[in-house]
Protein backbone atom coordinates (compact mmCIF):
# COMPACT_ATOMS: atom_id res chain seq x y z
CA UNK A 1 0.00 0.00 0.00
CA UNK A 2 1.35 3.79 -0.59
CA UNK A 3 1.51 6.34 1.59
CA UNK A 4 1.96 10.09 1.89
CA UNK A 5 3.63 11.20 5.15
CA UNK A 6 3.49 15.16 5.57
CA UNK A 7 5.43 15.96 8.69
CA UNK A 8 7.89 18.67 8.77
CA UNK A 9 9.98 17.52 12.01
CA UNK A 10 12.86 15.70 10.62
CA UNK A 11 13.18 12.71 13.32
CA UNK A 12 9.56 12.02 13.55
CA UNK A 13 9.02 11.91 9.42
CA UNK A 14 12.53 9.44 8.89
CA UNK A 15 11.48 7.08 12.07
CA UNK A 16 7.59 6.88 10.53
CA UNK A 17 8.92 5.86 7.29
CA UNK A 18 11.61 3.12 8.27
CA UNK A 19 8.87 1.98 10.36
CA UNK A 20 6.18 2.13 7.45
CA UNK A 21 8.65 0.85 5.00
CA UNK A 22 9.77 -2.30 7.41
CA UNK A 23 6.21 -2.98 7.39
CA UNK A 24 5.85 -3.25 3.84
CA UNK A 25 4.16 -0.10 2.69
CA UNK A 26 5.66 2.29 0.11
CA UNK A 27 6.24 5.33 2.10
CA UNK A 28 6.46 8.91 0.65
CA UNK A 29 7.55 11.67 2.84
CA UNK A 30 7.47 15.56 2.36
CA UNK A 31 8.15 18.56 4.88
CA UNK A 32 6.25 21.14 3.46
CA UNK A 33 2.38 21.85 1.87
CA UNK A 34 3.70 23.06 -1.25
CA UNK A 35 5.50 19.65 -2.16
CA UNK A 36 2.12 17.66 -0.19
CA UNK A 37 -0.43 20.02 -2.50
CA UNK A 38 2.50 18.69 -5.77
CA UNK A 39 2.37 15.55 -5.11
CA UNK A 40 -1.45 15.25 -4.67
CA UNK A 41 -1.96 16.67 -7.38
CA UNK A 42 -0.04 14.04 -9.67
CA UNK A 43 -0.02 10.53 -7.36
CA UNK A 44 -3.05 8.41 -6.13
CA UNK A 45 -2.18 7.19 -2.03
CA UNK A 46 -4.07 4.61 -0.09
CA UNK A 47 -3.61 6.68 2.86
CA UNK A 48 -2.23 10.02 3.80
CA UNK A 49 -0.67 11.14 7.27
CA UNK A 50 -0.78 14.87 7.61
CA UNK A 51 0.33 16.97 10.37
CA UNK A 52 -1.08 20.06 11.03
CA UNK A 53 1.53 22.94 11.35
CA UNK A 54 4.21 23.22 8.60
CA UNK A 55 6.77 25.71 8.09
CA UNK A 56 4.72 26.71 4.73
CA UNK A 57 0.98 26.77 5.63
CA UNK A 58 -0.93 24.43 7.86
CA UNK A 59 -2.89 21.24 7.15
CA UNK A 60 -6.31 22.73 6.62
CA UNK A 61 -5.11 24.13 3.34
CA UNK A 62 -3.99 20.76 2.15
CA UNK A 63 -7.50 19.18 3.94
CA UNK A 64 -9.02 21.56 1.20
CA UNK A 65 -7.39 21.13 -1.29
CA UNK A 66 -7.52 17.42 -1.47
CA UNK A 67 -11.56 17.71 -1.36
CA UNK A 68 -11.17 20.47 -4.13
CA UNK A 69 -9.48 17.77 -6.11
CA UNK A 70 -12.03 15.16 -5.07
CA UNK A 71 -9.20 12.90 -4.06
CA UNK A 72 -10.64 9.66 -2.56
CA UNK A 73 -7.21 8.90 -0.22
CA UNK A 74 -7.85 7.82 3.90
CA UNK A 75 -6.12 10.74 5.84
CA UNK A 76 -5.09 10.56 9.30
CA UNK A 77 -3.94 14.36 10.89
CA UNK A 78 -0.92 13.52 13.16
CA UNK A 79 -0.70 16.57 15.80
CA UNK A 80 0.50 17.77 18.60
CA UNK A 81 -2.27 20.43 18.72
CA UNK A 82 -5.41 19.01 20.73
CA UNK A 83 -8.38 20.35 21.00
CA UNK A 84 -11.70 20.03 20.34
CA UNK A 85 -12.29 22.68 18.01
CA UNK A 86 -8.91 21.39 16.10
CA UNK A 87 -10.52 17.95 15.69
CA UNK A 88 -14.06 18.95 14.64
CA UNK A 89 -12.63 21.43 11.37
CA UNK A 90 -10.37 18.37 10.48
CA UNK A 91 -12.93 15.97 10.10
CA UNK A 92 -15.43 18.72 8.77
CA UNK A 93 -12.58 19.09 6.02
CA UNK A 94 -12.87 14.77 5.77
CA UNK A 95 -9.93 13.67 7.69
CA UNK A 96 -10.94 10.30 8.95
CA UNK A 97 -8.95 9.85 12.03
CA UNK A 98 -6.82 11.94 14.67
CA UNK A 99 -4.02 10.67 16.24
CA UNK A 100 -2.07 13.23 19.05
CA UNK A 101 1.56 13.23 18.83
CA UNK A 102 3.22 12.17 20.76
CA UNK A 103 1.61 8.39 19.73
CA UNK A 104 2.86 4.81 19.50
CA UNK A 105 4.19 3.75 15.90
CA UNK A 106 2.36 0.36 16.31
CA UNK A 107 -0.69 2.51 17.00
CA UNK A 108 0.00 4.41 13.91
CA UNK A 109 0.50 1.20 12.06
CA UNK A 110 -2.86 0.01 13.48
CA UNK A 111 -5.12 2.75 12.77
CA UNK A 112 -3.71 3.35 8.63
CA UNK A 113 -4.47 -0.56 8.69
CA UNK A 114 -7.75 -0.06 9.73
CA UNK A 115 -8.45 3.02 7.32
CA UNK A 116 -7.51 1.11 4.76
CA UNK A 117 -10.15 -1.59 5.21
CA UNK A 118 -12.44 0.79 5.73
CA UNK A 119 -11.96 2.43 2.69
CA UNK A 120 -11.29 -0.58 0.26
CA UNK A 121 -12.33 -3.72 1.23
CA UNK A 122 -15.49 -2.97 3.86
CA UNK A 123 -13.54 -2.91 7.46
CA UNK A 124 -12.46 -6.85 6.85
CA UNK A 125 -8.89 -8.25 6.97
CA UNK A 126 -10.10 -10.89 5.05
CA UNK A 127 -10.42 -10.28 0.96
CA UNK A 128 -12.60 -12.89 -0.82
CA UNK A 129 -13.19 -12.91 -4.13
CA UNK A 130 -14.82 -16.18 -5.54
CA UNK A 131 -12.10 -18.68 -4.76
CA UNK A 132 -9.64 -16.27 -3.51
CA UNK A 133 -9.07 -15.70 0.00
CA UNK A 134 -6.56 -12.94 0.59
CA UNK A 135 -5.40 -12.58 4.53
CA UNK A 136 -4.48 -8.92 4.08
CA UNK A 137 -2.78 -9.14 8.03
CA UNK A 138 -0.67 -12.52 7.66
CA UNK A 139 -0.31 -11.60 3.70
CA UNK A 140 -1.52 -14.93 2.51
CA UNK A 141 -3.11 -16.08 -0.28
CA UNK A 142 -5.15 -18.97 -1.15
CA UNK A 143 -6.79 -20.71 -3.53
CA UNK A 144 -9.74 -23.19 -3.47
CA UNK A 145 -8.46 -23.33 0.55
CA UNK A 146 -4.92 -24.19 -0.83
CA UNK A 147 -2.46 -21.57 -0.12
CA UNK A 148 0.20 -20.03 -2.83
CA UNK A 149 3.66 -18.88 -2.97
CA UNK A 150 3.03 -15.40 -3.59
CA UNK A 151 5.47 -12.41 -2.91
CA UNK A 152 4.60 -9.22 -1.00
CA UNK A 153 5.10 -7.16 -4.34
CA UNK A 154 2.30 -9.45 -5.69
CA UNK A 155 -0.20 -9.38 -3.11
CA UNK A 156 -0.27 -5.98 -3.07
CA UNK A 157 -0.75 -5.83 -6.78
CA UNK A 158 -3.17 -7.98 -5.97
CA UNK A 159 -5.08 -6.02 -3.56
CA UNK A 160 -4.58 -3.27 -5.67
CA UNK A 161 -6.29 -5.56 -9.00
CA UNK A 162 -9.48 -6.29 -7.16
CA UNK A 163 -9.94 -2.87 -4.97
CA UNK A 164 -10.63 -1.49 -8.79
CA UNK A 165 -12.47 -4.12 -9.84
CA UNK A 166 -13.84 -3.76 -13.44
CA UNK A 167 -11.71 -0.16 -13.78
CA UNK A 168 -8.32 -0.14 -16.38
CA UNK A 169 -5.30 0.58 -14.68
CA UNK A 170 -2.47 2.06 -16.57
CA UNK A 171 0.79 0.41 -15.97
CA UNK A 172 1.87 3.90 -14.70
CA UNK A 173 -0.36 4.19 -12.11
CA UNK A 174 0.81 0.53 -11.02
CA UNK A 175 4.13 1.35 -11.07
CA UNK A 176 3.57 4.29 -8.67
CA UNK A 177 1.41 2.03 -6.68
CA UNK A 178 4.07 -0.70 -6.13
CA UNK A 179 6.97 1.83 -6.10
CA UNK A 180 5.79 5.26 -5.37
CA UNK A 181 7.62 7.99 -6.76
CA UNK A 182 10.68 5.94 -7.61
CA UNK A 183 8.43 5.05 -10.71
CA UNK A 184 9.57 8.56 -12.30
CA UNK A 185 13.44 6.93 -12.34
CA UNK A 186 12.74 4.43 -14.28
CA UNK A 187 13.29 4.41 -17.91
CA UNK A 188 10.04 2.19 -18.69
CA UNK A 189 7.57 -0.09 -16.42
CA UNK A 190 8.84 -3.65 -17.84
CA UNK A 191 8.77 -4.44 -14.08
CA UNK A 192 5.01 -4.26 -14.05
CA UNK A 193 4.57 -6.42 -16.89
CA UNK A 194 6.68 -8.89 -15.04
CA UNK A 195 4.78 -8.52 -11.79
CA UNK A 196 1.19 -8.84 -13.99
CA UNK A 197 2.67 -11.85 -15.48
CA UNK A 198 4.17 -14.18 -12.46
CA UNK A 199 0.39 -13.25 -10.38
CA UNK A 200 -1.47 -14.48 -13.29
CA UNK A 201 0.43 -17.65 -13.78
CA UNK A 202 0.42 -18.41 -10.03
CA UNK A 203 -2.88 -18.02 -9.67
CA UNK A 204 -4.29 -19.88 -13.22
CA UNK A 205 -1.93 -22.60 -11.66
CA UNK A 206 -3.89 -22.92 -8.66
CA UNK A 207 -7.43 -23.40 -10.23
CA UNK A 208 -7.99 -19.39 -10.02
CA UNK A 209 -10.24 -18.16 -12.78
CA UNK A 210 -8.24 -15.64 -15.23
CA UNK A 211 -9.41 -12.25 -13.64
CA UNK A 212 -6.74 -10.17 -14.89
CA UNK A 213 -7.85 -8.90 -18.50
CA UNK A 214 -5.29 -6.93 -20.75
CA UNK A 215 -6.44 -3.86 -22.20
CA UNK A 216 -4.75 -3.24 -25.23
CA UNK A 217 -3.02 0.43 -25.16
CA UNK A 218 -4.23 0.81 -21.78
CA UNK A 219 -3.11 -1.46 -18.73
CA UNK A 220 -4.79 -3.63 -17.14
CA UNK A 221 -7.63 -4.67 -15.20
CA UNK A 222 -9.37 -6.82 -12.45
CA UNK A 223 -12.78 -8.51 -14.56
CA UNK A 224 -15.17 -11.20 -13.24
CA UNK A 225 -15.83 -13.76 -15.60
Amino acid sequence: MKLLLIEDEKELALSIQKYLTDKDFVCEWVDNAKAAIDKISIYDYDSILLDLMLPDGNGFEILKELKDQNKAEGIIIISAKETLETRIEGFNLGADDYLTKPFHLSELLVRIQALIRRKNFKGSNIVYFNEIHIDILSKTVKVNNNKIEITKKEIDLLLYLIGNENRVLSKSAIAEHLSGDMADMLDNHDFVYAHIKNLKKKLNDAGSGDYIKSVYGLGYKWKNE
